[in-house]
């Protein structure tokens, strides 16, 4: 079976000291770029990133190079940066500023500090699926692998210190009260009236604020998996693209074979996310089929294994990706080597910082 995919990625904008600055409508709008949309996000230091419909993992990994290069580009000329990193690296000098839209004024006067305190950044994959009852299915399938995901691309551990976690985003951004691993759903109808349950409840405003790590797109026939930072390069998140895409896949064939959901209580599936949060690749956490404590490093060859006949042609891509990650370590493991040599955390932002 083949899906489409389109990535939308998330980038910080920093100075030439490595502060956040309030800029991101001016790069978002100079930057030029053949395929995909570029975007403000909720607040004024951040820039979004939104590939094209991709098929394969070469056109997916040649749009990110484009859109980041275009992006990158608009900054330099504004005397800026482009950083690829979970949270900002530096100690932030003042909050960051809401993008002055209707919405996200909206979003800032109603949660107060969850929205205003710290900028993050991640990296959303979505899959085509105009069907949302089978949708819903394949949340159900795919939850129990979320870890391994997030893992993979952890990327933010510092946040004007070592944090001690390698995807502090994941811990930063599980503030919004709907955010973190989606339940599982009996039906459709369950997933909406959950929905609809969190805005007469206030705990969204609007259903555009659903930030379960995996969701129904309300926007697009697609499933969104936004469990993830944004990547340290191109490459890892097309990677990951690839993965999830795989994932999705199996998904679909268990669910045509009338294989139930495997089972992953709520309480057990966030404790896996807590410790892929916080040591990332080098970290361990109850694998999804055996119930066994495992390296997540483990998990994701295992996980490879189990897609590699979904994955199909995609197999060698992903092979040469995590052969990648296991030498080069993750995004978390690279920005800490580099802090390691001289412990500034001024290195880290100018070996991030795209060219």
């Amino acid at each position: 079976m083949t899906l489409t995919v389109g990535v939308e990625e998330e980038f910080l904008l920093v100075d030439a000291d490595g502060q956040l600055s309030n800029r991101g409508p001016e790069v978002a709008h100079a930057a030029h770029q053949a395929e995909g949309e570029l975007e403000t996000e909720l607040t004024l230091c951040q820039v979004e990133s939104a590939t094209g419909i991709c098929h394969t993992p070469d056109e997916v990994l040649g749009q990110l190079n484009t859109l980041r290069a275009s992006l990158a580009s608009s900054a330099r000329a504004l005397g800026l940066r482009l950083l690829p990193s979970g949270c900002p690296v530096l100690p932030e000098q003042e909050r960051p500023e809401i993008t002055p839209k209707p919405r996200y004024e909206r979003m800032a006067e109603h949660f107060g500090a969850t929205a205003r305190e710290g900028a993050t950044c991640g990296c959303h994959v979505h899959i085509d699926m105009p069907d949302r009852a089978l949708g819903v299915q394949v949340i159900n399938h795919t939850r129990p692998w979320l870890p391994a995901l997030l893992a993979l691309t952890a990327n933010s551990p510092f946040d004007g210190l070592d944090t001690g976690y390698a995807s502090w985003r994941y811990q930063n951004w599980s503030r919004w009260p709907s955010a973190g691993p989606p339940p599982v759903f009996a039906s459709l109808d369950e997933y909406e009236s959950t929905v609809d349950a969190l805005l007469r409840s206030g705990a969204i405003l609007d259903k555009g604020m659903v930030y379960w790590d995996i969701r129904l797109s309300e926007h697009q026939p697609t499933l969104e998996f936004r469990v993830t930072d944004v990547a340290a390069t191109a490459a890892d998140a097309a990677l990951l693209a690839t993965v999830v895409r795989g994932l999705v896949v199996h998904a679909l064939d268990r669910i045509a074979a009338g294989v139930p959901a495997p089972p992953m209580p709520q309480a057990v599936l966030r404790a896996n996310l807590w410790c892929a949060s916080h040591s990332g690749l080098r970290g361990r956490s109850l694998h999804p089929v055996t119930g066994a404590l495992a390296p997540l490093t483990d998990q994701l060859s295992d996980l490879v294994e189990l897609l590699a006949p979904a994955l199909g042609p995609d197999l060698e891509f992903v092979l040469a990706g995590l052969a990648v990650l296991r030498s080069a370590g993750s995004g978390a493991d690279r920005q800490r080597a580099v802090y390691e040599r001289r412990e500034k955390l001024t290195d880290v932002v100018d070996e991030v910082a795209l060219r």
